[in-house]
């Protein structure tokens, strides 16, 4: 018997892309199955039937997004296997803190730039890259920020009879 997940052929084709600019396969299908799971999260049995792998696939893949902190451990009393789900504030953290290793690597690319003056379209790249790596360092943080403030914004309850709705993020 079939059980029929929320959102499983949009899960797995959101893996699909995810997978397309790098991150790892079955990272990418856990992640994405549990933006549809029920909201006491899965166990590493539900993750496993539902998208049809071995539990230590499921294994391997939450060890990776818990080191991301991108899904982290729910546990309930009385039970004793954990339950994943997303962790709150997972992608906007994550893109916070990697901001740092932008400007790192903006610095190596102008070091390899500034040693490699016999080739002046091949530096020219290099310094470009660096350039963007900086721009990126410096606002993603900012968007980051941004993107909480009118979020939290959005949540503060209406006072009734306000007549406005709407949910979520900003845009969208």
């Amino acid at each position: 018997m079939t059980v029929e997940h929320p959102g499983a052929e949009a899960a797995e084709q959101a893996a699909a892309m995810l997978t397309a600019v790098g991150m790892p396969r079955m990272p990418a299908r856990v992640m994405m199955a549990l933006a549809g799971s029920p909201d006491e999260g899965y166990t590493a049995a539900d993750l496993a039937d539902r998208l049809g792998v071995s539990a230590a696939a499921v294994s391997g893949a939450v060890r990776y997004l818990v080191s991301m902190r991108l899904i982290h451990r729910l546990s309930r009393p009385g039970d004793r296997r954990d339950r994943y789900d997303l962790a709150e504030d997972s992608w906007s953290g994550m893109i916070t803190a990697n901001a740092p290793l932008y400007g790192t690597l903006a610095a190596s690319l102008d070091r390899i730039a500034d040693e490699n003056p016999e080739a002046p379209a091949s530096a020219a790249r290099a310094h470009e890259i660096a350039d963007f790596l900086r721009y990126l360092a410096e606002r993603m943080p900012r968007l980051a920020a941004e993107w909480r403030a009118g979020r939290d914004e959005a949540e503060v309850p209406e006072a009734p009879g306000s007549g406005a709705g709407g949910e979520g993020a900003p845009g969208g």
